[in-house]
């Protein structure tokens, strides 16, 4: 019972992990983008790094959403039929 419990805490950290990846990925290059462009241009507003980094997330959550409930209810299914 206790291994049957620790593996289906694994898989359900794991493809939390792997749901959220594209997400923070996105968010993580277009703020160390917008980092390097604040810079070298002198400005330092924190605005400027944080609104094209929301739009980005924003829109990466929305064109992965099907992907990430499809991937989702795959692990629930698993985990209710049991071994």
């Amino acid at each position: 019972m206790t291994e049957g419990l620790v593996e289906l805490v694994r898989q359900s950290l794991l493809a939390g992990l792997v749901v959220v990846a594209p997400v923070l990925l996105a968010g993580f290059v277009v703020g160390t983008l917008a980092g390097l462009l604040q810079a070298a241009t002198g400005v330092h507003e924190q605005i400027v790094g944080l609104v094209p980094r929301l739009a980005v997330m924003a829109l990466v959550l929305l064109a992965t959403l099907p992907w990430m409930v499809e991937r989702l209810t795959e692990l629930f299914r698993v985990s209710a039929a049991g071994p």
